[in-house]
């Protein structure tokens, strides 16, 4: 089985009026491992706003082990974030509106220069998997061949449906605002690992954007790590909700790369048409209808989710975690996406609700933070 892992943003909330807070750097002088020491933790970093925080796990083959992962650094980050009388919550957008803060690098005032608004606004929390490839050949076989059914994660992510105190009319409004950079979204079949690097060479001669970080195609190839990295879902309210979209990417790349090695050309969906699918996806959610991966038609989302599941199937059965995910989407289906549980607790109350579903249970109140917090292994990215 291959390895996986996610990273997490998460907001940084006051605990009493819900409004995000700019303490990004505060929680990470103490969270960050200091590289002569080797004290602190390993497995969070800064975001573009202060207003965040990034948790990553460590590569692990099984689900439960990535679940207890997540669960861990969420209540590691929210300990952090007690510390200064905030708490953390696993919304994709800011239900309230407040001033941002960008995060005081170089790189990011740069950005704030050059895109203005785009930059300002966007406060969004994504759940980034990231799945082992064995080359980069691999890799791009692997993007060409699961492009067309990335917007049914979308869909079962669906986590942001307030925006700076508004009612959207979005399931995922993370999904529009990020698709304002001008790399972001659905990409055209490469064909080969040559292809990708050009097509990336020229973005990068454009002038337009930076620097590779800033290719935000949906699905990429991570920098750092050998592995594909699936960008499109919004931070899931729920960890058991995270680990499962894990799983089902992992399913994703595998299935595509047994096709790939099978001789199994990728679908010749139009990229436009993909596009249609996510803005679908993102509007929607599983609420009534997604674009069916297969024809492009509108279908009942819970049909279509059960299709993913149904062509995932093989790989997954496999790999012992069938039962797993038709459980998984089952729940979600019947309990609702992140959208559907934050507009059941309603405006006034959904951050205070999130907190509590973003750490798990029971957990004290800001400011009473109790002990150390919690050692978190060397970090090694995937």
């Amino acid at each position: 089985m291959r390895t996986f892992g996610v990273e997490e943003e998460l907001l940084i909330v006051d605990p009493v009026t819900g409004v995000p807070l700019a303490l990004a750097d505060a929680m990470l002088r103490g969270l960050i491992r200091d590289p002569d020491t080797g004290d602190g933790h390993s497995g969070f970093s800064f975001e573009l706003k202060l207003e965040q925080i990034e948790t990553q796990t460590l590569p692990c083959r099984e689900h439960d082990a990535l679940l207890r992962q997540i669960r861990r650094a969420r209540r590691t980050a929210d300990d952090a974030a007690r510390v200064h009388g905030a708490r953390v919550a696993a919304l994709a957008t800011s239900p309230l509106a407040a001033p941002t803060h960008t995060t005081p690098k170089l790189r990011y005032a740069t950005m704030q220069r050059r895109f203005g608004l785009t930059v300002q606004e966007q406060l969004t929390c994504g759940l980034h998997v990231h799945a082992a490839i064995d080359s980069p050949e691999e890799g791009v076989a692997v993007m060409d061949r699961i492009r067309d059914k990335l917007a049914v994660l979308i869909a079962l992510s669906a986590n942001s449906p307030y925006w700076n105190g508004m009612e959207t009319g979005f399931e995922s409004y993370r999904t529009q605002a990020w698709n304002r950079w001008p790399a972001a979204g659905p990409t055209m079949v490469f064909g080969s690992h040559a292809a990708y690097r050009r097509v990336v060479s020229r973005l990068l001669d454009s002038g337009v954007l930076f620097d590779e970080g800033m290719v935000y195609f949906d699905a990429r190839l991570a920098r750092n790590h050998p592995t594909v990295e699936i960008r499109v879902a919004d931070v899931c309210l729920r960890a058991e909700d995270a680990a499962l979209l894990a799983v089902l990417v992992r399913a994703l790349v595998e299935t595509a790369s047994r096709e790939w090695y099978d001789g199994v050309d990728p679908a010749p969906v139009p990229t436009v048409l993909l596009r249609m699918a996510a803005w679908q996806a993102s509007n929607c959610g599983l609420s009534s209808e997604l674009l069916d991966f297969g024809t492009f038609r509108p279908r009942p989302a819970a049909e279509v989710v059960n299709a993913l599941v149904d062509y995932l199937a093989p790989v997954l059965s496999d790999q012992g975690e069938l039962g797993l995910v038709r459980a998984g989407v089952a729940r979600i289906l019947a309990e609702g996406t992140g959208a559907e549980l934050q507009r059941r607790a309603g405006l006034g109350a959904v951050v205070g609700e999130a907190v509590r579903t973003t750490v798990g249970g029971d957990v004290p109140d800001a400011g009473t933070a109790t002990g150390p917090l919690p050692a978190l292994a060397p970090v090694r990215r995937f």
